[in-house]
């Protein structure tokens, strides 16, 4: 079973459709942390504010399970929020807590281009990681965002695009992956993308 965690932010049950149309049948969406804490696999999305997000989380009583099971090795995906959540900190209004998971900060988009970004574009690998198996590269991929992770470690890197700058666009450390942009409005890559994550949770594994 899949566990989105809700933490009252937007998009959480377009996740949960585009798991389905991807044939992951056994995803539910969720604040209980029982469930969480029995699920083979985890997924954050969400839309809007850092600030909010990182505050609804804490809220929720799940920021430290949530820690404390990616570190077990629990497949996790970050979906657009939910990748910016990983950062040590988020610069948004402010500075404020992130989860951690991949040392760094998110930081706003520079200037120069039109903010948000809102649109297709083509992303890059890399390196490899079956999160992106049978996906060509230069796949382009649906993006709605303001901000974006800035990795300490690019090594972490295993998307990347260019809006403006070059940005990751997709990350990996060990068992957590996470993605810029929106699989579930990706049409058919964006789908597979979906379904190997479900692969990788059944599987248990990553490589």
């Amino acid at each position: 079973m899949i566990a989105i965690i809700d933490y009252k932010m937007g998009n959480l049950r377009s996740a949960q459709k585009g798991f389905e149309h991807a044939g992951v049948a056994d995803v539910v969406v969720t604040d209980d942390a029982e469930v969480v804490r029995a699920a083979d696999g985890i997924v954050l999305p969400g839309v809007g504010a850092f600030r909010d997000a990182s505050a609804n989380l804490k809220a929720s009583g799940l920021w430290e399970l949530l820690l404390s099971r990616v570190a077990e090795g629990t497949p996790f995906l970050g979906i657009c929020l939910g990748m910016q959540l990983l950062a040590s900190v988020g610069l948004e209004d402010g500075e404020w807590e992130g989860l951690g998971m991949i040392p760094g900060t998110c930081e706003r988009l520079p200037g120069g281009v039109k903010i948000p970004h809102i649109g297709w574009n083509t992303v890059a690998y890399p390196r490899q990681s079956r999160l992106f198996d049978g996906i060509p590269p230069e796949t382009a991929f649906y993006f709605v965002h303001s901000y974006r992770l800035l990795p300490s470690d690019p090594s972490c890197i295993i998307g990347s695009t260019e809006y403006g700058v070059p940005f990751a666009a997709a990350v990996q450390t060990g068992s957590a992956y996470a993605v810029q942009f929106h699989p579930e409005k990706s049409s058919d890559m964006g789908l597979r993308l979906l379904a190997n994550f479900g692969a990788i949770v059944t599987e248990g594994g990553s490589r």
